[in-house]
């Protein structure tokens, strides 16, 4: 593989951000525990990735611990950073994980700078930092602390269920800095969700963990994207999607519709044409080309039919108390007005 270069000091100033230079594999791992996966151990040079500035995310720094991810979504938009590993975007990055073991390492260092701003940094935005592979390595509570210990508020956006071994140590981390925690979950019919997201936690398991991250006191928002034209749009299974997601104790949902990127597109119409052949056609129309967005109209559409929903199950954050500590963040612990209405997510999803 391109990262496997044998010639000491050996850098590539167009590599992923942490993986610049070839030299860092420490070891490549595989193990009976996780069948089928292999972890690549790498030591990285950097923790905190700088957000480019064109980009509209709510944030200015990320953390990503993983690149590939064992979830497996057919849709994740991440699959495309898995080239430039000279690895494809559909099995390998499903099973060949790049694991950052000196993440926590490297991060203090970076936070103890005194140029470091405290400014919100975002886990989750890339691949999931509580896939299976954080059973094995751990990075995470390392991360936390780092991050809490240094005044940095944090964002966390997963489908793992993992992160609930966790709570003790972000509840902690929330009475010094802001925590705010979203889930990913957008199907509710269990076929399709097992066909579609092979690797990742069933819907009411990831359902189980909202309820039990709010039960700890935090302000969970489920993000509900994609939907999927023609298999998850209809209003019955927006409004049972709503309403699961109510009764779990989410206090918002964002919302958005299928995004296939270039590296992603050939994957997920490969999935298509094995599990819904016969919309095939339809999508080929939705998203032509290198196309990656649904169709304006079909947006505008979706919009109409979600929004009232989501108001109607209450899920748009008006129930949020407005807060304003000391910090100008709040606390993840504390309740803090969302935006007036949950609106589509924009074109560049935080994490599929």
């Amino acid at each position: 593989m391109r990262w496997q270069g044998q010639k000491l000091g050996d850098t590539d100033a167009a590599a992923l951000p942490g993986l610049e230079d070839r030299t860092s594999i420490l070891r490549t791992v595989t193990t009976p525990e996780f069948a089928g996966m292999t972890f690549h151990e790498v030591l990285s040079k950097s923790a905190l990735n700088k957000v480019p500035g064109a980009s509209r995310m709510p944030f200015s720094w990320t953390i990503n611990p993983y690149r590939g991810c064992s979830h497996a979504c057919s849709y994740c938009f991440a699959r495309g950073t898995h080239e430039y590993l000279d690895l494809d975007g559909g099995a390998d990055f499903d099973s060949q994980i790049v694991v950052k073991v000196n993440v926590v390492e490297t991060l203090e260092r970076e936070l103890r700078r005194g140029s470091w701003n405290h400014e919100l940094v975002a886990l989750g935005t890339n691949t999931d930092p509580y896939q299976r592979a954080e059973g094995r390595y751990r990075l995470m509570p390392g991360i936390i602390e780092a991050l809490a210990a240094s005044g940095t508020p944090m964002s966390i956006l997963t489908k793992g269920t993992l992160i609930r071994r966790d709570i003790p140590q972000l509840v902690k981390a929330s009475q010094r800095v802001h925590v705010d925690i979203q889930m990913s979950i957008a199907m509710y019919d269990d076929e399709l969700q097992k066909a579609i997201e092979p690797g990742a936690p069933t819907t009411q398991a990831r359902l189980d963990t909202v309820r039990a991250l709010t039960d700890a006191g935090f302000r969970v928002t489920v993000f509900l994207m994609p939907i999927m034209p023609h298999m998850t749009d209809s209003v019955d299974a927006i409004d049972t999607a709503l309403a699961r997601i109510k009764a779990a104790g989410a206090v918002r949902v964002i919302y958005g519709a299928l995004h296939l990127r270039p590296g992603v597109k050939p994957w997920f119409m490969q999935w298509l044409g094995e599990f819904r052949p016969d919309l095939l056609s339809s999508y080929r129309g939705l998203y032509p080309g290198m196309s990656a967005e649904a169709p304006k109209p079909y947006r505008q559409w979706l919009s109409k039919r979600v929004r009232p929903l989501i108001r109607m199950h209450r899920l748009d954050g008006h129930d949020e108390v407005e807060v304003e500590p000391a910090s100008g963040r709040g606390c993840g612990r504390m309740p803090v007005r969302a935006a007036p209405v949950a609106a589509a997510v924009p074109a560049q999803p935080m994490l599929f």
